[in-house]
């Protein structure tokens, strides 16, 4: 979450600027500023991706049987949760900080479903996320660039999804669904859950010392 966030301050960083360079907040601005948030996330989704890979390569240093305690997919499960949670947070307070009044919604002949239609949006946006996580980690770790394409693809198909007022559609549902089954089963992810988490070692030898006292 607190690399999101580092995501969010460099993307308001670079927006002031932009604003305050052309003098105007028209939808092409907002499209472009779309784009590098999405691009500024994905490069801490990285940042984040490779600090965890570090962690698990140290925590595999000090384990007396030379294996992580911790998965690296699982990382990924939480490390994704957490992008759509922090996201999702922000996307929904300004309006339920509006939904407290004045006003009423639907009485100009709106939409009376406004609020729940955003929650919805919102629930798709935390899932998204996560199965982004899954993914992005996965790619990362087996060095696939399809992978990674596909996140920052529909990652910047999502945030294109915007009408010039700023208010999201509901076409980023379908891909929810879409990209549920790639991100809940990537090679082995289902098997390691089942077994525990314990990540097994692919085609490295583990040397152990024979002086080595064997734990009790």
């Amino acid at each position: 979450a607190f690399f999101w966030l580092l995501s969010l301050l460099a993307a308001s960083l670079l927006w002031s600027v932009s604003v305050q360079l052309s003098g105007r907040e028209d939808a092409a601005l907002l499209l472009l500023g779309a784009a590098a948030a999405v691009l500024l996330q994905e490069l801490c989704r990285f940042a984040c991706f490779k600090m965890l890979k570090k962690a698990d390569e140290g925590l595999a240093t000090l384990s007396e049987d030379g294996r992580s305690p911790i998965s690296l997919r699982r990382m990924a499960y939480v490390s994704g949760l957490s992008f759509g949670i922090i996201s999702g947070v922000f996307s929904i307070t300004n309006l339920l900080a509006d939904s407290a009044g004045p006003g009423t919604v639907g009485i100009h002949g709106d939409s009376p479903y406004y609020f729940i239609t955003s929650a919805f949006l919102t629930m798709a946006l935390v899932l998204l996320h996560t199965f982004w996580g899954i993914i992005f980690f996965d790619a990362c770790e087996r060095r696939r660039a399809g992978g990674l394409g596909l996140v920052v693809g529909s990652h910047l198909l999502t945030s294109g999804l915007v009408s010039p007022g700023g208010h999201w559609n509901p076409h980023p549902l379908p891909l929810t669904p879409c990209l549920g089954p790639w991100g809940v089963t990537p090679p082995g992810t289902l098997s390691l859950l089942a077994g525990g988490g314990k990540q097994e070692p692919e085609g490295r030898a583990m040397l152990y010392s024979a002086l080595q006292v064997p734990p009790e």
